[in-house]
Parts: C-alpha cells; sequence; structure tokens
C-alpha cells in the first residue's frame, strides 16, 4: 500500500528512535505503537482526521512514510515527535548517575506529541493502579471507542474527544474503568478546545488549566505536559514509586517523599523531567519490600 505523504528527515548528532518513542507506548500491548526491529509504527487523530506514521532511523536522517487523511499533517509534526528540537541532553550536575546515564542514553530525545486529549486519556487511566492494570484499561478503551488505523499494519487510532465525552459511564466500566476516573475522562473530553488551548502556554500554565479540570491532579497534568508539550522539567508529584527512586539514585536512600525528591533534583531545575527519564532509561529502581500490588480487574462488579 502506497503511502500518502512521505520524506526525509536529518538527524545530527546522537539518535535513538526506539527509546525516544517507546515513552509514548503504553504497555507492551499498546493498540496505537508498535515497534519492530528497524521502524515505529503509530497511529493518531490529527485535525485533518485518523493518520499511521511509520518512521524509520538511518544513520544520519529519518525515513518517515504516512496513511490517512491526517497523513501530511503527521509529517509535518514529526520533527517535534522525534524531539529534534532537544538539545540539552547531556547534564552536567553533581551525580555521577546522572552523568553517566546522560551520556549513555544521549540519543534519546524528549519530544512532544501536539495532542493533550490524546495524552490525557492513558494519564487518567494510569492513576493510582498498577502499570499493567493502566495498560490494560486504556488498551481496552481504544479499542472500544476507537477507529481502525489507515495503512498496511493492524494499528487503532485514539479514540476522539467527543466520542469519549459522550459514551455512557457503562461503557467505561466494561473496559474495567470505575466511575471516578471514567467522570475525569469525560468532563475534560467535553472541552476539547480547552485541552488544545494548552498547546499555545507555557507547561507551567498549561498544567494549572488541566488542575482546573476535576479529577486532574499534579501527577496527571505533569505525565499530559511530558508528553504532548515535550517539557523536559515536568515531575510528576504524588507517585508511589519516583520518590522513592531518586531518592536512592541521588541519596542512596532506600525510601523518599516528594519533598524530598524535589531536593534532590533541584541542582536540574529545568531538566528534572529528563533526569526521571534517565533514571527509567537506566532501569534504576529503589529496593522494594513486601508484596506488590496485584492488578485489578472490576468489570465483573
Amino acid at each position: 500500500m502506497d503511502p500518502d505523504a512521505r520524506c526525509r528527515i536529518g538527524v545530527e548528532g546522537p539518535f535513538d528512535l526506539h527509546r525516544t518513542l517507546g515513552r509514548f507506548r503504553h504497555g507492551i500491548h499498546d493498540p496505537t505503537l508498535a515497534l519492530s526491529a528497524d521502524s515505529v509504527w503509530r497511529a493518531t487523530l490529527t485535525n485533518d482526521g485518523p493518520a499511521t506514521l511509520r518512521l524509520h532511523h538511518s544513520a544520519g536522517h529519518v525515513d518517515l512514510e504516512a496513511w490517512g487523511p491526517g497523513a501530511s499533517r503527521a509529517v509535518a509534526s514529526a520533527p517535534a515527535l522525534l524531539g529534534l528540537h532537544d538539545r540539552s541532553r547531556r547534564l552536567d550536575g553533581p551525580h555521577e548517575v546522572v552523568r553517566a546515564l546522560s551520556r549513555r542514553f544521549e540519543g534519546v530525545h524528549i519530544g512532544r506529541t501536539g495532542n493533550v486529549a490524546e495524552a490525557l486519556l492513558p494519564a487518567v487511566c494510569e492513576q493510582k493502579v498498577t502499570g499493567v492494570e493502566a495498560a490494560r484499561v486504556y488498551a481496552r478503551l481504544v479499542r472500544q471507542f476507537g477507529q481502525v488505523a489507515p495503512g498496511p499494519v493492524p494499528l487503532m487510532v485514539p479514540p476522539a474527544p467527543e466520542v469519549l465525552a459522550a459514551a455512557p459511564s457503562w461503557s467505561f466500566h466494561r473496559a474495567g474503568l470505575e466511575r471516578r476516573r471514567a467522570t475525569t475522562i469525560s468532563a475534560a473530553m467535553d472541552h476539547p478546545a480547552r485541552l488544545a488551548e494548552c498547546l499555545d502556554l507555557p507547561s507551567t500554565e498549561a498544567q494549572r488549566v488541566l488542575r482546573s479540570f476535576p479529577g486532574i491532579g499534579s501527577w496527571t497534568a505533569a505525565e499530559v505536559a511530558s508528553r504532548a508539550l515535550g517539557d523536559p522539567d515536568a515531575v510528576p508529584l504524588g507517585d508511589f514509586h519516583l520518590p522513592n527512586t531518586v531518592s536512592w539514585a541521588l541519596a542512596g536512600e532506600p525510601r523518599g517523599t516528594d519533598e524530598r525528591m524535589l531536593e534532590l533534583l533541584e541542582p536540574y531545575a529545568g531538566q528534572r523531567g529528563r533526569v526521571l527519564l534517565l533514571l527509567a532509561s537506566g532501569g534504576v529502581q529503589a529496593p522494594r519490600w513486601g508484596p506488590r500490588m496485584a492488578p485489578g480487574d472490576i468489570r465483573r462488579f
């Protein structure tokens, strides 16, 4: 199947396509994004309609092919998605682990999808549950409310805001989402223009707007700012694991708080979210004690 749009973009310096775009993937069964040995496939809903984008990295450039009504817009927004504007990938701070990871993962760019509603859905799914459970719920919602993506691979396009806003509460329950998070999604998606306006605001102001919606707090707003806006300084407060991870990595303390995490990240102001990305890329984890939370499933209730 011939693409509807294509182009080649030059890339300077180290570039890790899979890790750069992998942070937009929500679980290994995410129906909107697929990783192959040499390419990344991503389905999205643009202002011109659905699109599927294939990105292939070779020495010095990325080749793009796109299918669907939104193909041209998807190709035009690809440099931002790839984070080609991101020039601050080498960090020089007081912690050797950060300096070492920034050298090791210099090819990981912080890109932006430019789609707040698209980033908000998985972020709400991830509120206060295990990552496995959140990924399952998100995949079910996409398959239930999204549409088949154009192009040669079996992907799904994330649901449109108006579809989610109009969905009855029982349909969210069928996907495994309880009323609280379902109401959060419906209320926010009922104001797509207000969500889209966040793209033209500084990240701190955009996060304030997001927090004005019921059910959206600091953690969710920061997650959206990181992916939709490409904010390298976004720090999700209230996370179960992150304070422990940062405290362990930067101070050798197995347990931490949000306050301690912010204190340790202060030398990296403006790039604090990048530090979190580097720690995740390096597989850094604090020691875990006690039983792990088991994934839940409310569909049978």
